[in-house]
């Protein structure tokens, strides 16, 4: 499509640089809650959090509740990002995700308010599932749908950067804040990387400001064909795909959280290791994740989207078991490969994970259908996963049913896998042609 003040390539640069910077600091807003999560929160926010479990499992009750708004965010932002665009809707989320984080940086603690701070601290942890909840379909689809139709695994993998990148500068900040702070850090410190994020979001506006508006959701407004209730129309029309993208994510929301959060709990209470030194292991595992995502959707575009991800999936639920007897050791070292090789074998699956997801839907209901389907995996899988492995954790001592836990959860992907219809190649380049892809 022609855009009468900068080229197609011009145009799909900049969607790819809009899209790779707003999901870095949408993610480090989110993954920043985690790691505070795991470290501060529960002897700040909850009675009786510093001396026992109890504690850890009612700050991870509260980063629960952020993955149950994002389905809400999908829905809100999936409603205008069908009818109004998609550059529109990117900025208003970007805006969201910083006030709550911001807002996070300077509440009260439980000393101070009493059951005010963990009130609070829920509420502002809704606001950003909200705006992480809206942020991927649209952040996802400027960039894929600007990207060449033989490259749209590697173009929709791209936002997807957004995750190590935003993991390894929230893991990085608290690391280096911890260490400025030393025993303050509990007092103080741990506010600091909350109130950076106003910064960060401030060069985001900028760069999504320059953005043109997606050539596909143009070739729908032009044909006519915006719907004008986007998520009723989703449902009505593909509700098997909206429900198997949820599912099919199961191996690697899961996992995910508890390979980057529940970790860090794991390590540090059950196995009595440095949480300094996890956080090191998680920002190297997070760093490898800039250079395995977008080799693995580029992957996708050459061997299909099915297989890359299926071969995820599998060495996940293979890895289970050898992934906390590497942890159990003790071993600095080889705790550190046990990180990082979880990380990389979560990048099979992420990297054509997009792709795969954001091609089933038709192009007029794209953005509310694909962020349905993809957000509905946080309230079943990322948001229970680390409650689930503290309470399995707590109630058997050990982490033989964790790995099971994340077994079942591979097969239940798979099995997804299998019944997600194939893509029509006309959905694919921004259509709805019922024709049969053979490149599926």
């Amino acid at each position: 499509m022609s855009v009468p003040t900068v080229t197609r390539t011009q145009a799909s640069r900049r969607a790819t640089y809009a899209s790779v910077v707003g999901t870095t600091i949408e993610w480090y807003d989110f993954f920043l809650y985690g790691t505070a999560a795991a470290l501060v929160f529960p002897q700040l926010f909850f009675p009786g959090g510093q001396d026992s479990f109890n504690g850890v499992i009612a700050a991870f009750g509260t980063q629960f509740v952020g993955f149950v708004a994002r389905p809400v965010g999908a829905a809100i932002f999936g409603h205008y990002g069908d009818r109004i665009g998609r550059k529109t809707t990117l900025m208003v989320t970007l805006l969201l995700m910083a006030i709550g984080t911001v807002l996070i940086g300077v509440l009260p603690t439980y000393q101070a308010v009493g059951l005010w701070a963990p009130i609070l601290l829920t509420l502002l942890r809704i606001v950003q599932g909200i705006g992480v909840g809206g942020e991927w379909g649209g952040s996802v689809l400027i960039a894929m749908e600007w990207g060449h139709q033989e490259r749209r695994g590697l173009a929709a993998s791209w936002p997807q950067l957004g995750v190590p990148l935003g993991l390894v500068l929230s893991t990085g900040v608290v690391r280096l804040v911890s260490g400025i702070t030393g025993s303050d850090f509990i007092t103080y410190g741990w506010r600091i990387p909350f109130l950076l994020s106003i910064i960060l979001v401030g060069v985001a506006l900028f760069v999504r400001l320059r953005v043109v508006e997606s050539p596909d959701f143009e070739a729908v407004r032009k044909a006519d064909r915006v719907v004008s209730a986007p998520i009723i129309e989703a449902i009505r029309r593909q509700p098997r795909e909206i429900l198997l993208s949820a599912l099919v994510r199961m191996s690697e929301q899961a996992p995910f959280y508890l390979f980057i959060t529940f970790v860090i709990t794991y390590a540090t209470k059950h196995l009595k290791f440095s949480s300094d030194a996890i956080l090191v292991d998680t920002l190297i595992a997070a760093a490898v994740g800039l250079i395995s995502i977008p080799v693995f959707g580029r992957l996708s575009d050459r061997f299909g989207r099915r297989l890359v991800y299926g071969i995820g999936i599998v060495l996940t639920a293979l890895y289970a078991f050898p992934y906390f007897g590497l942890l159990n050791t003790g071993d600095g070292l080889l705790i550190g490969v046990g990180v990082v090789v979880s990380l990389i074998l979560h990048d099979i699956q992420y990297g054509p994970q997009a792709a795969l997801i954001a091609e089933s839907f038709d192009p007029d209901i794209r953005y509310t259908g694909a962020g349905l389907g993809y957000q509905l995996a946080s309230v079943i899988a990322g948001g229970p996963a680390p409650l689930i492995a503290a309470a399995l954790l707590q109630g058997t001592g050990g982490s033989t049913a964790i790995s099971i836990y994340i077994i079942i959860c591979a097969v239940i992907s798979m099995l997804a896998l299998l019944l997600l219809p194939r893509v029509r190649a006309a959905r694919a380049a921004g259509t709805s042609s019922v024709d049969e892809a053979t490149r599926a």
